[in-house]
């Protein structure tokens, strides 16, 4: 078992793919390496890292802890990782050593949210989104009376027999 702290300020790629995170904030890691009945090399991971992530609802910050429980297949071609089980994502190493930081990041990109958004009812928005809740009035469109606006296509309507 093999188990750290990774500046997050230290993975680039990850660090702007989110709105941005405490100055000391780490990711805690925590690995774990075997080899399977079919003599694979495997790694299992947990990973948690504080950051904070841009609600789409309110596009206003929002904090939140991204956490992932990993298992990957270490593999030194394409060629073994087209023949691990389907169960196994391939991680690329060379024959004696993985980076083990690309690992994690990688698994960081991976378990960001695709659309961030507060809680329901901790939201700043939420207010306007009350406005539009099933049931409420100005959830329903409003009928105009009067003409409707298709009608000028009826006389545009022609009838051939």
């Amino acid at each position: 078992m093999l188990e750290g702290d990774i500046p997050i300020s230290a993975l680039s790629r990850f660090r702007d793919a989110v709105l941005g995170f405490e100055e000391d904030a780490v990711c805690r890691v925590k690995l774990s390496f075997y080899m399977d009945g079919e003599r694979r090399r495997i790694v299992s991971g947990e990973l948690e890292a504080p950051v904070r992530l841009e609600c789409q609802r309110c596009m206003g910050s929002m904090d939140s802890v991204l956490v992932s429980r990993f298992v990957l297949g270490l593999v030194t071609s394409d060629e073994q990782a087209q023949r691990l089980p389907k169960d196994l994502e391939p991680f690329l190493t060379d024959d004696f050593s993985a980076d083990l930081w690309s690992m994690a990041e990688d698994e960081l990109l991976l378990v960001l949210p695709p659309y961030p958004l507060h809680d329901r009812n901790e939201c700043p928005a939420k207010e306007d989104l009350e406005a539009y809740e099933p049931g409420s009035s100005s959830a329903l469109p409003e009928e105009k009376s009067g003409d409707n606006p298709f009608s000028v296509l009826a006389g545009l309507k022609k009838t051939k027999h």
